[in-house]
């Protein structure tokens, strides 16, 4: 199994005929991810990727004649807010937001909108989520992943295709890799994924990515010290070098007031028995010890 994509997903792509939304179509559609649709407002009617997807003006046309269920959102900061709205009023069950740089505020009311429809929202500022050889959402290249049984979450893109690649070549496999997003204000937690592979038959251990900054880590550290101690675990925690009040890399990456620190999320990871890598490389070597195979 996976979670949140697989081979019946059936995508929308709010933004296809833009320069990115049309280079990652290009990339998901060839790695079999089922793209059944493309959103630009005022290019309805028109066919992208060479005419093999319809393109509409609005989300809830994608919905109502192409059945669509997932939506990645490529559309630039001013106008994100919105369409991560639009996707969920129109019933769109997975919402994924690539976008960068929204305003807290602005995501504030975007997220009021999607636990009101009861959407999944994952970013904003997140690669998106591959299921190897099922499907993958987003920009995370298809390239570095191997099926498998073992669960990444990530705050951090660059990280987890690190991270990913050193499994793959020691052959450990991943059955769904997901980026959360590194802004302060996302739609989805470490929890919330870590409780989706607690959940899923064919995941039999969990990689967390993480770094400075705020208490997800932590919080996904006493979650998984009360439900997860049977699951083999990894970590890696990115800033442990990091001053105080200096934003390192992502928005929500800052030390403040002595909390977020490296040192404090290793700590509580540790506790809940979860091993920490000092590099993304060393990951494999710490699954292997916890009797990980492929």
């Amino acid at each position: 199994m996976s979670i949140l994509v697989d081979s019946n997903t059936r995508l929308v792509v709010q933004g296809i005929t833009g320069r990115e939304g049309e280079f990652h179509s290009r990339a998901m559609l060839e790695y079999g991810t089922r793209i059944v649709a493309g959103v630009t407002p005022g290019k309805g009617g028109q066919r992208a990727l060479d005419g093999a997807v319809p393109v509409y003006d609005t989300v809830a046309q994608a919905v109502g004649e192409q059945g669509a269920d997932t939506s990645v959102i490529y559309v630039p900061a001013a106008g994100a807010p919105d369409a991560i709205m639009e996707a969920a009023s129109a019933g769109i069950a997975t919402i994924f937001c690539i976008t960068e740089g929204i305003p807290a505020l602005e995501m504030v009311r975007a997220l009021e909108v999607v636990r009101e429809t009861g959407a999944r929202l994952i970013g904003p500022n997140c690669p998106g989520a591959t299921s190897p050889g099922k499907a993958k959402v987003g920009i995370i290249p298809g390239s570095v992943h191997r099926p498998g049984t073992v669960g990444v979450v990530s705050r951090s893109g660059t990280l987890t295709y690190e991270a990913v690649q050193a499994m793959t070549d020691a052959g450990i496999g991943q059955s769904t890799c997901v980026g959360i997003g590194g802004d302060p204000i996302i739609g989805t937690s470490f929890t919330d994924v870590l409780r989706l592979f607690r959940d899923d038959p064919e995941t039999t251990a969990i990689v967390l990515i993480g770094e400075i900054g705020g208490a997800a880590e932590e919080e996904a550290a006493a979650f998984a010290g009360e439900h997860l101690r049977e699951m083999p675990m990894a970590a890696f925690i990115a800033g442990r070098t990091a001053p105080e009040g200096k934003r390192m890399g992502h928005a929500g990456a800052i030390i403040s007031g002595g909390a977020g620190t490296a040192a404090g999320k290793v700590a509580a990871l540790e506790a809940a028995g979860i091993a920490v890598a000092e590099s993304p490389t060393e990951i494999p070597t710490l699954l292997r010890a916890a009797g990980v195979g492929g």
